[in-house]
């Protein structure tokens, strides 16, 4: 009865939003390779023997899977509590302290900008109408020039 409950528990738990089977849906440790084959592996001509080969692989296996579940039975909940607290107070911080700030600094620059605006308009806007003026008067003409005589090269004597 005790595992039919924490059976029913587990199940509920996985239709709330995470799911037993699959734990890395986005990928987020695909760069973590800890499998045996890409750990270890032979190149040819060197070869240890079918004894050592097996037992190495049951001895990194074993250690891996207990190490890990160890691991992760005493520290996971903490880093997990602790990972919550960090969330939480990143997004507290952009949304109640660096948005409104960043809000704060877009009004005033707005205002810094259209001084900078009218002040531009007010130095610049006749030299630039002039400059404009006198370059409107300049004619361009395109010609192309006959293909004249090779250089001679001048080190001939």
């Amino acid at each position: 009865l005790l595992q039919e409950i924490s059976m029913s528990k587990v199940s509920n738990m996985a239709s709330s939003g995470y799911d037993l089977d699959q734990r890395d849906p986005n990928n987020l440790n695909e760069h973590l390779q800890v499998m045996w084959d890409d750990v270890f592996g032979e190149p040819e001509g060197v070869r240890s023997t079918d004894c050592a080969w097996s037992c190495s692989y049951k001895c990194f296996h074993g250690t891996r899977s207990c190490c890990y579940l160890a691991l992760t039975t005493l520290f996971a909940p903490c880093l997990a509590f602790c990972s919550a607290l960090n969330f939480a107070c990143l997004a507290f911080n952009h949304i109640w302290c660096l948005g409104p700030c960043l809000r704060t600094w877009k009004i005033n620059c707005s205002f810094f900008r259209a001084c900078c605006t009218v002040c531009m308009a007010a130095c610049c806007g006749p030299c630039a109408e002039t400059c404009g003026l006198y370059f409107s008067k300049v004619k361009v003409r395109y010609q192309r020039l006959p293909d004249g005589e090779e250089e001679r090269d001048i080190m001939i004597v």
